[in-house]
């Protein structure tokens, strides 16, 4: 596996810099009657301010890597976020397993049994103040089981042209958006506490997306490219006769669902 690091951030240490000065030369009554812990509010806004920024932009707090797929025929991909927005898909280069981008300092846990790769991208295991975005793409060659969790973070599954053996996506809040594999063995699971779920299956693609609607939970559809074929069930129209059939299941609570 290779890897780089960017470069770290400098804006933290100068702030605890810059406070320890000011407590000093507080203590030393050089300040006079100004008392420093006034500031206090500031900083915390300063820093939740850096905390936010550094989260979107993301890049320069993130780590590249690339892990060779050697023997590798099958492969288990593993995500558990946290509050960090995740984004997959196909088009590793050549000769690669998996490659893109983590958390700064942190490493996946890979684990090779015969032919198959666990993969493991594990929130806990990486800095508290690493807010950067995942990106990773797999090696579109071989079948996957995905499974991504996140807690507060969003999920961007792009699995066109990809075999799978069976997808779990779940978000407690956050927005999921689903593009449909080639082919699965077994069903897609889709779930949401808190957001809105899309669903996109390519043109010539057979699929099927089990749905049920409630109040708070609601089913857009465009009709132009699915027909229901009894309540909850909807089916993508103009399928190619070659193309296997992928079975979508999507839960929510709070939020909508959009086929397009």
């Amino acid at each position: 596996m290779q890897a780089k690091a960017a470069r770290g951030p400098i804006f933290l240490p100068l702030l605890v810099a810059a406070l320890g000065v000011a407590l000093l030369l507080e203590n030393f009554l050089l300040l006079g009657d100004f008392r420093i812990s006034a500031l206090l509010p500031l900083v915390l806004v300063a820093l939740g301010a850096w905390i936010l920024i550094r989260g979107d932009l993301g890049t320069r707090t993130a780590r590249t890597f690339g892990i060779t797929r050697g023997s590798v025929q099958s492969g288990t991909l593993e995500i558990s976020a946290g509050e960090v927005d995740v984004i997959i898909g196909g088009g590793a280069r050549d000769g690669r397993l998996v490659e893109g981008q983590f958390a700064r300092s942190s490493r996946p846990s890979l684990d090779v049994e015969a032919t198959h790769a666990h993969l493991q991208f594990l929130r806990s295991r990486t800095p508290w103040l690493s807010f950067a975005d995942w990106q990773m793409r797999l090696a579109d060659d071989l079948p996957w089981d995905v499974l991504i969790s996140t807690s507060i973070g969003q999920i961007n599954a792009d699995l066109g042209g990809l075999i799978v053996q069976g997808v779990t996506l779940a978000s407690g809040v956050g927005d999921i958006r689903l593009v449909s594999p080639s082919e699965a063995f077994d069903p897609v699971r889709v779930r949401s506490a808190a957001g809105d779920i899309h669903v996109i299956v390519p043109e010539g693609q057979a699929a099927r997306v089990h749905v049920k609607p409630t109040r708070l939970f609601r089913v857009r559809v465009n009709e132009t490219r699915y027909r229901v074929l009894e309540p909850g069930i909807y089916e993508a129209i103009k399928a190619n006769d070659e193309s296997p059939r992928v079975d979508i299941y999507l839960r929510g609570t709070f939020g909508d669902a959009y086929l397009s």
